[in-house]
């Protein structure tokens, strides 16, 4: 059963229960300071043991004792009532282990391309970062990791080229053993190859909008000046 999306005044009024956690509009976010590493691998357990019983599972990272925890409701999409109340259950969860909140300070981090035509260059990007599409009503206009790691890639699309305009340049960095694969799979997308003046460790190739991006190793790096 999908829940109704909060509105930005419900949320507010209900994180003046929760005074650590904090909104960017689609998520909530928090973070915790465990004791020790082994409390916060418990701590994840208990969360998810509870996230099973709500069938709602939250977004977690662990990095050495931190815990960083998001939460949103996929189908609404956004904020909903199950969204609140998990955030209750893991702040009791993570007192009761006594792990000490920290400022969330959450970033969404988001790269916008601007394009006379976004079906003519999203399958460059789509092959150059190995993206998923994002489909809304038919038509594609955004990739997103499969990961859930990289940023949300997202395509305007404008009336003219306005040459000099866009000064976007993006840095992919794959396996040595995988670079011939994404190379061939950009180049099959209609990327175009710039300069492979610095190959193996990187080869420019830029989109039909002239747009670059670097496919690039750790190859011969350490012996770059």
């Amino acid at each position: 059963m999908t829940s109704r999306r909060l509105t930005h005044d419900d949320i507010t009024a209900q994180l003046q229960d929760l005074p650590h956690w904090v909104t960017t509009g689609e998520a909530l976010h928090a973070r915790h300071d465990a004791p020790d590493v082994p409390t916060a691998i418990r701590l994840i357990a208990q969360v998810f043991e509870v996230a099973e019983e709500m069938d709602h599972h939250p977004d977690a990272d662990v990095r050495w004792r931190r815990l960083r925890w998001q939460l949103s409701t996929h189908d609404a999409p956004g904020i909903t009532q199950l969204d609140i109340e998990l955030a209750h259950r893991i702040t009791e969860l993570a007192a009761g282990a006594g792990a000490t909140p920290l400022a969330a300070r959450p970033v969404v981090v988001e790269i916008g391309i601007d394009t006379t035509d976004v079906e003519r260059i999203l399958p460059f990007w789509q092959a150059a970062l190995d993206f998923q599409p994002v489909t809304e009503d038919g038509f594609a206009d955004a990739l997103v990791d499969p990961g859930g790691l990289g940023p949300r890639v997202w395509f305007q699309q404008t009336d003219s080229p306005a040459p000099g305009r866009n000064r976007l340049h993006v840095d992919v960095t794959v396996g040595v053993a995988d670079a011939d694969q994404r190379r061939q799979a950009v180049e099959a997308a209609g990327g175009r190859l710039v300069t492979a003046e610095f190959a193996p460790s990187w080869w420019v190739y830029a989109d039909p909008d002239g747009n670059e991006v670097c496919i690039s190793t750790a190859a011969e790096r350490d012996n770059e000046s």
